[in-house]
């Protein structure tokens, strides 16, 4: 990598005004407040909430901290200014990079990248985006200190205020308070107000640059960044086209079927809070397409409410759902390049995306899912999902296996208890023309597209004439498709594989009572492996989450079976083994597990030799 440092110095306007700033407070005076203080009307919508404000209005005063050139990019380590706020100035850190050989023009399209909780923004991100022919501005809205700053470099500062999570009540509040913007209860207190003006002041700072035009707009986010994303899209109609990814799902405060809401207290008036701050009442403002990008078991970003509140978004918008089967908060390499390729259909002209392919649920005996991909692109495989837990976090989605008729796909979906839900959904993964990249020099052949997700609530299987049908199973694996019902975790580290499923939280593949769980394998060297048992993961409704490890040596050479009972895990708080099988929710074969809690130390901690073990079967085994 060819790195030149091209200037390295300090602004000489942001030290005369720090200098100005401390005259001014010295001599107890105050700059004007960005935003007009509420004369009585609280704002009750999101409409009026961001009425009058214009982020291009005040002057940016952006500063450039540090340039340099990176592998034919001009990348800028930036700040600009946010407002005045509570009578103090707030500034916004953040990486701005584009192609070098774009200087000037207004020929690229911008790209602003919003970072996710206990993140920062990221250079590699705009390092990315810039490879592939845009002007990127990744911001620092966290605080956290920028990725390799220097001693003195300045940083993110909010001022009087604080949206950030150092104020981690703020994300659910209305009400006055020290860091909070007004002295009356007002959605302008909640943090996400203040982050998304942050935020939109981004979008004007893409449009100063000379080498970006402005018309040409995208934002992308993850996970809070999605949040932002959403309430971006939804208050500012600068952008073109929105990515967020597990984030911005609405219904947060509401219950779903008998679980505890997303967001169970809100600090001051509830119904306030809803109104201005729930993602449901963006969606029908957004104006840009939209494509959300979601892992189907996702503990923030939750799938249901994810489809829920895309279904708020107006008809006329392009909209696309692609969710990452088994993961929690991450996806696989087909999810994640549908993101990248939305951008550029709509900021470069590039390919068009496939369209959502229609689908449908028929309750007949035995429920029927049918699924049509769209034209555009060679389709190579159709995967069907469905489950009946009503869980978001914790279900398990079983595959239906799709069979092909003509240019549609079905699969039955058979169901033991009637007194239960029935979701699915389908992924369609298309052949690309060419690999498409992704960061870290990936290369990606598929691209998934998911359908739309469909619901069947019990009285609705009843009303239709729905029959039970198949029973438990013992065998849980027999890998013959590999870990398809798994989701996988440092999958290419020889030392650090895991491989995860919820598959034991299904009531088709629950442990009888009594029975042992048994896994055959076999592997080319001895070795020592982590089994990990989880139990009432994201279900506190439930009882206590609690987590069991085992550690088994294996013998290597020959096939072998690992017979695991409950006495042979123990709670990691307290050494207890687990009382049933049957509120687990995970279970876990790994090479290597560290502990987190009580105390941190490693299961399994001898580097593992050889190749990975070939697994055989994982299945319950009853007393003779």
């Amino acid at each position: 990598m060819r790195l030149r440092f091209v200037r390295e110095k300090y602004c000489k306007a942001t030290v005369m005004r720090f200098f100005l700033s401390f005259i001014l407070l010295a001599g107890g005076l105050s700059a004007a407040d960005s935003l007009s203080p509420l004369k009585g009307k609280v704002p009750q919508t999101v409409a009026e909430l961001w009425a009058g404000y214009d982020p291009r209005k005040e002057p940016l005063k952006s500063e450039v901290v540090r340039e340099w050139e990176e592998d034919g990019n001009v990348i800028r380590y930036v700040r600009y200014f946010i407002g005045t706020f509570k009578g103090k100035p707030t500034w916004m850190a953040g990486f701005y990079a584009y192609p070098k050989h774009a200087k000037g023009g207004k020929n690229l399209p911008g790209i602003l990248h919003i970072h996710g909780g206990g993140q920062r923004a990221s250079l590699l991100l705009v390092k990315f985006h810039a490879a592939q022919g845009y002007g990127a501005l990744s911001v620092n809205w966290g605080g956290k200190p920028m990725e390799g700053a220097k001693p003195g470099e300045a940083n993110t500062d909010w001022g009087a205020v604080d949206p950030t999570q150092n104020n981690v009540p703020g994300y659910f509040n209305v009400l006055p308070g020290e860091k909070f913007l007004d002295a009356v209860e007002s959605p302008r207190n909640c943090n996400w107000f203040l982050l998304t003006l942050g935020c939109r002041r981004g979008l004007t700072f893409l449009e100063q640059q000379p080498e970006v035009d402005g018309k040409r707009l995208g934002i992308r986010g993850h996970s809070m960044g999605g949040n932002l994303t959403m309430y971006v899209a939804g208050s500012d109609a600068r952008v073109k086209v929105a990515a967020p990814s597990v984030g911005g799902s609405g219904f947060r405060t509401f219950r779903y079927y008998d679980l505890p809401p997303q967001i169970r207290n809100v600090r001051g008036n509830l119904e306030l809070f809803r109104r201005t701050m729930g993602y449901q009442f963006y969606a029908p403002r957004i104006t840009a397409p939209l494509l959300h990008l979601g892992a189907s078991n996702d503990f923030h970003g939750q799938m249901d409410a994810t489809y829920a509140t895309g279904a708020r978004v107006k008809k006329t918008v392009p909209q696309r759902f692609v969710f990452a089967p088994h993961f929690n908060h991450r996806f696989n390499p087909e999810q994640q390049v549908a993101r990248v390729l939305w951008l550029d259909q709509h900021l470069k002209g590039g390919m068009k995306l496939p369209a959502t392919p229609v689908s449908q649920l028929e309750l007949t005996d035995v429920p029927i899912f049918r699924v049509t991909p769209a034209k555009g692109l060679p389709v190579k495989r159709v995967e069907i999902f469905y489950s009946v837990d009503p869980d978001p976090r914790s279900r398990f989605w079983r595959d239906a296996g799709a069979k092909q008729n003509g240019k549609s796909w079905s699969a039955p979906l058979p169901v033991m208890d009637l007194k239960r839900p029935l979701f699915a959904f389908a992924n369609v993964y298309y052949q690309l023309p060419k690999p498409a990249a992704l960061p870290r020099n990936q290369k990606v052949e598929e691209v998934c597209i998911s359908s739309l997700l469909h619901e069947a609530k019990p009285q609705m299987l009843e009303a239709a004439g729905v029959k039970t049908s198949g029973q438990s199973e013992l065998v849980i694996d027999d890998f013959k498709r590999g870990f398809h019902d798994w989701f996988i975790i440092n999958g290419n580290h020889r030392s650090l594989w895991q491989h995860w499923t919820r598959k034991i939280t299904d009531p088709k593949w629950r442990g009888p009572e009594g029975a042992k769980l048994v896994l055959t394998l076999q592997s080319e060297k001895p070795n020592v492996l982590a089994f990990v048992l989880k139990e009432n993961v994201w279900r506190s409704y439930r009882g206590k989450q609690r987590e069991y490890v085992a550690e088994v040596r294996i013998k290597g050479g020959a096939v072998e079976r690992v017979i695991l009972e409950l006495k042979n895990f123990k709670s990691v708080s307290d050494g207890a083994p687990p009382k049933s099988w049957k509120n687990l929710d995970q279970f876990a074969v790994c090479a290597q597990y560290q502990i987190r809690r009580p105390k941190t130390r490693v299961i399994a901690a001898d580097p593992w030799q050889g190749p990975k073990p070939v697994f055989k079967r994982l299945e319950w085994q009853l007393e003779d």
